[in-house]
């Protein structure tokens, strides 16, 4: 988990919403300047992410206010290390695709970038993801739903894969371990927006929320990793 940030310090997050609120504050002032002015539409808000796809068993509950995606620039924002759990496998095969034929479950695309606390691209990163299938089993004896991949010169990645069943105990998930050249390992979870085990699931973490969205083949996740690089 990440630290608080030390008093005195101004974060790039508090100057971010600072920065926000400002044209607020401004407009609020000089709106009696502009009180023939026309008023300009709020946009609305997104939906959160719904299931249509046959094969994936999606929990519905009550909307969550969630921490936006940990960004780089400053040392809190580090993406925490969680639990491997009892399943993974060494040596999976290198592959941007874990879909076979026959799959059943919602195809979900993640992407994102490996970057550092000062907001630098890492290429060449190692990540290595494994998750259960759309039974909530995990593949124990072969490489099914399990891969790794490297980051390309600016940092980005791209999977392919399935939206994960639920694993008996646990809120949906997918286990990922990051690397960058010649650094550490960290060992961490994907977690999915708006599930109802994720206030039971004592793991979970809400800095760990992928951004999600629907799209005509399916769901698409984003998440960014922040690693502390020495």
């Amino acid at each position: 988990m990440s630290s608080a940030p030390s008093a005195g310090r101004v974060t790039r997050k508090q100057l971010l919403s600072a920065s926000l609120a400002l044209p607020f504050l401004l407009a609020a002032c000089a709106f009696p300047l502009a009180r023939g002015a026309a008023r300009a539409q709020e946009a609305p808000e997104d939906e959160p992410p719904t299931d249509q796809t046959a094969g994936a068993t999606m929990d519905s509950a009550p909307a969550e206010t969630l921490p936006p995606t940990p960004a780089c620039a400053d040392d809190d924002d580090v993406t925490p290390p969680q639990t491997e759990g009892p399943y993974f496998t060494r040596n999976s095969p290198e592959r941007a695709s874990l879909l076979e034929p026959g799959m059943r479950g919602t195809r979900l695309v993640v992407t994102g970038r490996v970057l550092t606390t000062a907001c630098q691209p890492v290429g060449r990163a190692l990540l290595d993801f494994w998750q259960a299938d759309d039974a909530g089993e995990y593949d124990n004896r072969g490489y099914r739903l399990r891969g790794h991949l490297f980051t390309d010169e600016q940092g980005g990645y791209r999977l392919v894969t399935i939206v994960p069943g639920l694993y008996p105990g646990r809120t949906r998930h997918i286990h990922v371990k990051v690397q960058a050249p010649n650094q550490p390992v960290l060992t961490t979870q994907l977690y999915f927006p708006n599930e109802a085990r994720n206030r039971q699931d004592g793991i979970f973490d809400p800095s760990l929320v992928m951004d999600l969205r629907d799209e005509a083949s399916g769901t698409a996740g984003l998440f960014d990793f922040v690693l502390r690089v020495v």
